[in-house]
């Protein structure tokens, strides 16, 4: 449980969260029909979800601005549904446990994944590099699976985690698989920057997807993390491609040739995959 100054520290961030999200897909889809209940649970979740905070009424109702007698309601309604917890010292709640249970299940369900996890393993036992397997949702990555790296540090990336696809070798790499016209209308006008390294200029952005078409495979350095390298290759069974595998690296210990040689066995490991998920009819 978080104590008082943890949560009086956190309050503003969490209203800055909770704004955010009310901001995303879902507000602007609010306003187009359907159950507007329904829509606002999903609002909630997806709050809650972007900040690592407990959120009180107040904070959500000041990032998101539903009415204090509706937004009552639907906590207690997800609160009852195992979707929040409560703290009952500050009346602040955070995610539950069946966020997570219904995340699992995307997973458990997903055809790709054994694939992934299987060629994920064999990358990392000849690379010895943390790997990851991701896929595009919209302007942003999401991480499905990770390998860590026996003597990996800072490189674990968790399920479900989602960053800025312009920010990320595999976002890069899946962004190079939409046409020039497309990447602009799916990116925002301003590319936010992660680190001073990353990439946040259009120009630069389109030039380092055409270098990516020519190799086969994207790489970054320190643009999403810093003090880590990164090389990733989609794996080419859906056009445009949505999925990518990636290896992750110390920036300090790994020479630009020995990346390129990993993001070599990257782009033969994805395209054996690709066969593979072919031939088994996984679309």
């Amino acid at each position: 449980m978080p104590n008082k100054g943890e949560r009086a520290a956190s309050s503003g961030t969490a209203a800055k969260a909770a704004g955010g999200a009310a901001g995303g897909p879902a507000a602007g889809a609010a306003e187009s029909g359907g159950v507007k209940s329904a829509r606002r649970a999903i609002e909630l979740i997806e709050a809650f979800a972007a900040t690592d905070a407990w959120l009180s009424p107040s904070d959500l109702h000041t990032g998101i601005g539903f009415p204090r007698s509706s937004l009552h309601g639907l906590l207690r309604t997800l609160l009852e549904a195992g979707w929040l917890e409560l703290d009952q010292s500050s009346g602040r709640y955070r995610l539950g446990v069946r966020a997570l249970i219904c995340g699992t299940a995307y997973l458990d369900r997903d055809p790709v994944v054994p694939y992934a996890t299987e060629t994920l393993e064999k990358i990392r036992s000849e690379t010895g590099c943390t790997t990851h397997f991701a896929r595009r949702n919209g302007a942003e990555v999401v991480y499905l699976e990770t390998r860590e790296a026996k003597r990996s540090t800072h490189l674990v990336s968790r399920v479900g985690r989602t960053l800025p696809a312009h920010a990320t070798a595999l976002g890069k790499a899946l962004l190079a698989e939409l046409t020039q016209e497309e990447i602009d209308q799916l990116l925002p006008a301003k590319l936010p920057a992660l680190t001073p390294r990353t990439l946040v200029s259009r120009a630069d952005l389109h030039a380092e997807c055409a270098r990516i078409r020519e190799s086969g495979y994207a790489s970054e350095v320190e643009e999403g993390t810093s003090g880590v390298r990164c090389v990733a290759a989609v794996i080419p069974y859906r056009i445009p491609g949505t999925d990518a595998l990636s290896c992750s690296m110390p920036a300090a210990e790994v020479t630009d040739a020995e990346a390129a040689r990993i993001g070599e066995v990257l782009a033969d490991a994805t395209a054996d995959l690709g066969r593979r998920l072919r031939r088994a009819g996984v679309r």
